[in-house]
């Protein structure tokens, strides 16, 4: 899924994409310029913290948008049995355990095409995740995404 139908103007996503936010996708801005503005190039928002179960779903997508993923960098601290390696579509994609954070994952295309993603917490509720999936998309952010994380409410553990 894309974001390049979002304003830069506004904060809000189109209303066919709140329809489609929910644990287990991805929201992405890629830019065909060679300037690409903003810290963020999209968001993610996993099902759970299992690095098995929701990884080879995110590559396979980016792939389709980007062409072969080569690396994956993650915080090993944030996710359950971080493998060194995994396959998807029939291509083996590096892991990478760096201290980015449990809120960012690098996804690097080639040798050096490095592209950044929120993650949203599995646990933010989707009023909050809308929201910080349309801050991390917008062109003309500066926000880090643990700092996003904090202005939209979405790391903290949903009302009981």
């Amino acid at each position: 899924m894309t974001g390049s139908d979002l304003s830069p103007a506004s904060r809000h996503l189109p209303s066919s994409v709140h329809e489609a936010v929910r644990p287990g996708c991805a929201l992405l801005r890629l830019e065909t310029t060679e300037s690409r503005e903003g810290v963020l190039d999209g968001a993610w928002w996993p099902r759970s913290r299992d690095v098995g179960a929701e990884l080879p779903a995110l590559l396979s997508a980016l792939t389709g948008h980007l062409g072969p993923v080569t690396r994956v960098g993650l915080d090993t601290a944030a996710w359950e049995g971080l493998p060194t390696r995994i396959v998807v579509d029939d291509r083996v994609v590096h892991i990478d355990s760096f201290p980015v954070g449990d809120d960012t994952v690098l996804i690097t295309r080639g040798d050096q095409d490095v592209f950044s993603l929120l993650v949203i917490p599995p646990q933010a509720t989707p009023e909050a995740a809308h929201a910080a999936m349309a801050q991390a998309v917008r062109a003309d952010n500066i926000s880090q995404a643990g700092q996003i994380l904090i202005d939209t409410g979405s790391g903290q553990d949903p009302p009981v």
